[in-house]
C-alpha cells in the first residue's frame, strides 16, 4: 500500500484562503501537491515555501477553471508530469451578488462555469483513477448557502445545492469502491471571497477561519460523512430549512441578503 509520502493531492483555488489552507494541511501530512489557480506567481510563491517547510513536491499550474476546457488541461498537464491524484480537492468557485437581472450576465456564466461544470468535469476526470486503485478522496466545496434558495445570490446558492447534491450522491454510489465522498459547507470564512462579492451584505455571521474550515474536513473524512458544517451555529442554522415553511426562510434569508443600495439599471455584460 502507498504511504502518503507517495501520494498527490490536488487543490484548485489553492492560491489563497480555504484553498492555500487546504495545500499547507496535506503538505503537512506527507502529500505532494499539484496547486491549481489563475494567479501563477501566487502558487509559486506558495510552492516554494511548501517545499521549505515540508520537503514534499509542490508542482504548479496556472489555469482558468471557468474555461470549459481548463479541467482537461489540468489533467492532461498531471498526466505529462506522471501525477496520479489519490485526493483531489475541488475548492475553486466565488460568487455574485445583487438583484438578478442588474448582474452581469457573463459574470454568471462563469460562476456556473466554475462552481458547477468545473467541479463535475475534474471529478469525472479524476475519479476513474482512484476506483481503479481502490483509494482515495474527493472533497468539495460548497457552503451554508447549498442548504435554502438564496435570494440576491441566487446563482451562488443553485451552484452550492448542485455541489452538495453531486457530492452526496457520488459518496453514496462510491460505497465499498475505495473513495470518499465529502462535501464542506463552510459559513463566511476570512478569505478574499468578499472582496470579489464586493457586498459585505452577503457575509453572514461570524466568520471563522480557513484553517478551522479544513480541520473539520480532515476529520469529517476520517469519520466517513459525506458532508460536513463547520461551527456550531452554522450547522444549526443550515437546518432550519428542514424545519420551517420555505417561504419563511426565503423571506429571512433574502431579509439578510438584500443589498443596501439599489439600482434599476441592469449591468450591461463586459465585453
Amino acid at each position: 500500500m502507498k504511504t502518503k509520502q507517495h501520494q498527490w493531492a490536488l487543490i484548485t483555488g489553492a492560491s489563497s484562503g480555504i484553498g492555500e489552507a487546504f495545500a499547507i494541511e496535506m503538505a503537512s501530512q506527507g502529500y505532494h501537491v499539484v496547486l491549481v489557480a489563475r494567479s501563477e506567481a501566487k502558487l509559486i510563491q506558495l510552492a516554494q515555501r511548501i517545499e521549505r517547510m515540508y520537503s514534499v513536491k509542490a508542482e504548479v499550474m496556472a489555469a482558468d477553471l471557468s474555461e470549459v476546457l481548463g479541467p482537461q488541461y489540468i489533467y492532461d498537464e498531471c498526466k505529462k508530469r506522471g501525477i496520479r491524484v489519490n485526493t483531489l480537492i475541488n475548492n475553486a468557485g466565488f460568487a455574485t451578488h445583487g438583484w438578478f437581472e442588474q448582474v452581469d450576465g457573463l459574470r454568471q456564466q462563469e460562476e456556473i462555469m466554475l462552481n458547477v461544470v468545473a467541479v463535475t468535469n475534474m471529478t469525472h476526470l479524476f475519479l476513474p483513477g482512484m476506483i481503479e486503485s481502490r483509494s482515495g478522496a474527493v472533497i468539495n466545496v460548497s457552503s451554508t448557502a447549498a442548504f435554502q434558495p438564496d435570494p440576491y445570490m441566487a446563482v451562488y446558492g443553485a451552484t452550492k445545492s448542485y455541489v452538495l447534491s453531486f457530492t452526496e450522491a457520488l459518496y453514496e454510489e462510491n460505497r465499498g469502491r475505495g473513495v470518499q465522498f465529502l462535501a464542506i459547507c463552510p459559513g463566511a470564512t476570512e478569505t478574499s471571497f468578499f472582496d470579489v462579492v464586493n457586498a459585505e451584505e452577503a457575509s453572514v455571521g461570524k466568520r471563522d477561519t480557513p484553517e478551522h474550515v479544513v480541520e473539520v474536513a480532515m476529520k469529517a473524512l476520517q469519520s466517513g460523512k459525506s458532508y460536513a458544517v463547520p461551527g456550531a451555529s452554522n450547522y444549526w442554522t443550515a437546518q432550519l430549512a428542514r424545519f420551517l415553511p420555505r417561504r419563511l426562510i426565503l423571506r429571512v434569508v433574502g431579509g439578510m441578503l438584500r443589498p443596501r443600495q439599489q439600482s434599476s439599471k441592469v449591468q450591461p455584460r463586459t465585453p
